[in-house]
């Protein structure tokens, strides 16, 4: 017999590692460096090096993220809401199931950054400038064809 897993033992962290981290990382070289369950929230992380990282359910929520290169990283299900991304740089970066929910993200680059569709459209809304060219904002409706009621246009016998 097989038993369930906890979601603990999918995602071990200890909480008390979180604790002794000082509440400003600005400009730390922290590259290749995983972050699971973490509470990152208010930290001051401005102009870090989070090359390569490896972010899971964890949270990132009011941090000052400004200039923070975050190249590279895998972000899934991290929580950004209300960060200050200001210059932050995602290049390369895979960010499925991840919010952005209030984030300012004047100047971030999220070139060939992996993003959900209804994520990356959300920030569109948003962007401007090389930061709308990076998340490809002028291509994002081209090639989406919504479900359409009634006819079944790939099995003609249905519909």
């Amino acid at each position: 017999m097989i038993s369930p897993m906890t979601a603990s033992a999918l995602y071990p962290s200890d909480p008390s590692s979180v604790d002794v981290l000082d509440t400003s990382l600005r400009g730390q070289k922290l590259q290749n460096t995983e972050y699971v369950k973490y509470d990152l929230s208010n930290k001051d992380l401005g102009d870090a090096d989070f090359t390569g990282s490896y972010f899971s359910v964890s949270s990132l929520k009011n941090s000052d993220l400004t200039g923070a290169n975050l190249t590279n990283v895998i972000a899934y299900a991290t929580r950004f809401d209300n960060a200050n991304l200001t210059n932050t740089n995602f290049t390369g970066a895979e960010l499925l199931k991840s919010r952005f929910d209030g984030a300012s993200i004047d100047g971030a680059n999220f070139t060939d950054a992996v993003l959900d569709k209804p994520q990356q459209k959300l920030l569109c809304e948003i962007a401007d400038g090389k930061t709308a060219e990076s998340l490809q904002c002028g291509a994002i409706s081209e090639g989406y064809v919504p479900a359409s009621e009634g006819a079944n246009t790939f099995n003609p016998g249905r519909g």
